[in-house]
Formats: structure tokens, sequence, C-alpha cells
């Protein structure tokens, strides 16, 4: 375990006090800062009376944040009604997401809906729509996959994909070597993500970037995103189709959670239909898992009640724990991010110099930082993994601190 004095240097080089001009250019709501000295440093929060009119316990609030400090989270912001109740970290960062990528292609996608030129028909099959892959070809009955099974991760199509390091061994689990009827088996899987992508630009004549800055980003308001966020990784060896990935702040995703949160209206305008943003309940796919993944719909992910969550909540999720979740219930949005770029670079050094597969470099790197070894201490103290049980864990304290009426 990390030593106090590790703990308390990493908090005081990672925890930036927001100040209360900062948060007013989130543009949510009007704040109030309180600066209340602890162990973990200093946040931005409401009032205590504030926090509690909004439906929390202060106290418990006061766990969420102290708990994220001994984390290698980078970025923890809560908002409920429109209103930032507490913000931790560089909320103006722009960050690799990783594959919360996912809900912002879904969002484009649904802007875009409907037949004739520039649009996206849901059944439209990969036949229709001129989709093949090399170096690997379709077949025929893969051919028959439609945008629909695309996005709701059931086309059954097992090809390599870019952005992929460590999917492959589940993906095959699940799709096996034989074709599988489009439609009759979910697997999370990059290769139809990656289509879709393809599908989208060739269908809109726009690329990702234009469209979700003009769609999407621009219409919300975003104060940090610019299109060079938007970047492509390929594998041409292993696909032709590309992945659209993202960086982004934690206030700009935000803001696109408030957009869902909203049923597709933002300050009163229409970005995104209603409809679209119901499909993620209504026509999610049961995934086989228990907990935060039990489903998953348009590319969102939807937890059961053992998530500690309430119903009808949706989320987005990313390596290193990255997430964007969207909680009706609690007219809630919540972001979490982290800076992966050190662990990433450890990580894929595993992969392609000591030819580990990326769970066993994941395992090793993780299991590192339990008593960290010389030369190991500003890594495991800055830029360790937020394990999925971590992340639990904080979404365990955030339940808890939601005040029960």
């Amino acid at each position: 375990m990390l030593s106090q004095r590790l703990i308390r240097k990493r908090i005081l080089v990672k925890i930036w006090v927001v100040t209360l001009g900062a948060l007013a250019l989130i543009g949510l709501a009007r704040v109030f800062l309180v600066q209340a000295e602890t162990d973990t440093g200093q946040t931005l929060r409401l009032t205590p009376a504030e926090t509690q009119l909004l439906g929390w316990d202060p106290a418990r609030l006061d766990d969420v944040f102290a708990y994220a400090a001994t984390l290698s989270t980078d970025a923890l912001l809560i908002v409920t009604d429109g209103q930032a109740l507490g913000a931790f970290g560089k909320i103006g960062e722009r960050y690799h997401v990783h594959s919360i990528r996912k809900v912002f292609l879904s969002a484009l996608v649904g802007q875009h809906i409907g037949g004739g030129a520039g649009r996206i028909g849901l059944e439209a099959t990969l036949q229709e729509l001129g989709i093949d892959d090399s170096p690997q070809a379709l077949t025929p009955l893969q051919r028959r996959a439609t945008v629909r099974h695309l996005l709701k991760s059931v086309s059954g199509i097992n090809h390599p994909a870019a952005a992929e390091a460590g999917l492959t061994a589940e993906k095959n689990r699940r799709l096996g070597k034989e074709e599988n009827e489009p439609g009759e088996v979910w697997a999370y899987n990059n290769w139809d993500y990656n289509a879709l992508t393809t599908i989208f630009e060739r269908r809109t004549a726009m690329s990702v970037a234009e469209a979700f800055k003009s769609g999407i980003a621009d219409p919300v308001a975003m104060q940090d995103f610019v299109l060079e966020d938007v970047f492509y990784l390929e594998a041409p060896g292993r696909s032709q189709h590309k992945a659209a990935m993202f960086r982004m702040s934690a206030r700009d995703l935000a803001r696109f959670g408030r957009l869902y949160l909203e049923k597709g209206v933002f300050e009163g305008r229409r970005i995104l239909s209603g409809s679209w943003i119901e499909r993620i309940n209504a026509e999610a796919v049961d995934t086989g898992d228990a907990g935060l993944r039990s489903g998953q719909g348009y590319l969102w992910w939807i937890p059961d009640a053992q998530s500690g969550l309430p119903a009808m909540s949706f989320w987005a999720w990313g390596f290193g724990q990255q997430a964007l979740l969207i909680i009706p219930e609690w007219h809630s949005v919540i972001v979490h991010l982290s800076d992966t770029t050190e662990f990433r670079r450890r990580f894929f050094g595993l992969i392609q110099n000591d030819g580990l597969e990326p769970q066993a470099a994941l395992e090793r790197l993780i299991m590192s930082c339990q008593q960290p070894v010389e030369g190991m201490a500003d890594f495991c103290a800055k830029d360790r993994f937020v394990s999925r049980r971590e992340f639990a864990e904080l979404l365990r304290l955030i339940a808890n601190a939601r005040s029960k009426k």
C-alpha cells in the first residue's frame, strides 16, 4: 500500500482548487464556494444547506471526495438539477476518454437517422451500404447485419478491429470462430463501432470531428473541445475501419450528459430526439453480466439493482474508469476522468516489449503498486490504474451520499 506521505504528496500535486469563477464558466448554475480544510486538500462544494436541498448528504459527500483523492482520479464532477454541487481536480483539462467515444458516435447517428441523402437508415444492411472489410472480407451472412445491429452490438461479426487491445479474448469467447446470425449474439465489439464510424462518415460526408462540433459541441456550448480532440487509430493489417477517438474535459462531458438527462434538449433547444434517448433503456440487450454492465443500449451501459444505482440509469465507460453517468432519478450527471497517458505507455510497453497478454500486463501494473519498488513510487502515487473495484467503491460512496427521502 502507498505510504501516507506519498498519498499526501500526490494529493497536493494533483488537486487543483477550482475557483468560483472557473466553475461559473461551466455554465451550469450559480454555486457557492466552501473551503473546508481536510487531509485531502480543498475541493469546490456547495454549502451544506444547498447540498441538502439538492438531495445529497453533505457529510457523506465529503467521504466521496476524500476517497477520490486517494485514487489517480484527475477530475470528478457531480451535477444535480443543473448545479455543480461538487468539483474536484482539473475539470477543464482534456483527457483521452477511450471507449466513451462510442456514446458520442451513437448521438451523431441519432441526429442523422432517416432515409434519403445524408441520412442513415437503422434497417440498412452492410450490403446495401457497401460496407466490406479487408484484409478479411465479410461473408454474405455478415453483410446482412444492419445499422441497428451495430448500435446494439449484435452484428455477430468476429473480425479483428482497431483499438481492440485487451478485448479480443472476451469477444472470441462470446462470438466463437463460426459465423453468427445477425442479431442473435451480443458481444462488446470494436469492429461494430468502427464500421459504424465508416458508415456515418460516408453517409453524411462529414468527419466525426466536424459533425460533433457543429451538431453537439457548439449547441451545448462546450468550452474546451476543438476539432483536433478527435483523432483516429488505424490498424490496416487487422481491418480497414478506423476508430475515431476523443479527448474531452470533465465540464464538457457534463454538458453532453446534461443533453441526455434533459432528453435531448439543452437550454430550451432541441438537439437530439427524445425518442432516440428512450431507446437506450427500451431496447437494451442483456449482456449476461451483473452489476454496472448488466445491459447495453445504443452503446450505453445499463446497470442493474446490484450496482446500487437507480432504475433507468445509464452510463458510458472508458479504459481507466473514465465514466459519464446519467441518473434521471437523482436529476444528476456524474463525470470521472483520469489521465491515462503514463499508464498506457507502460501497459503497451509490457505487451509489445515483454510479450505479455493485455490482462497479464494490466495485472502486473496493478500489483506493482500494492508494494511499490524503487522507481515505481511516483508512478503509483500519480498515474496508477483506477481498478474496477476502486471505481465500484467510489460509486457505492456516491450512492450512500444521496439522501433518502
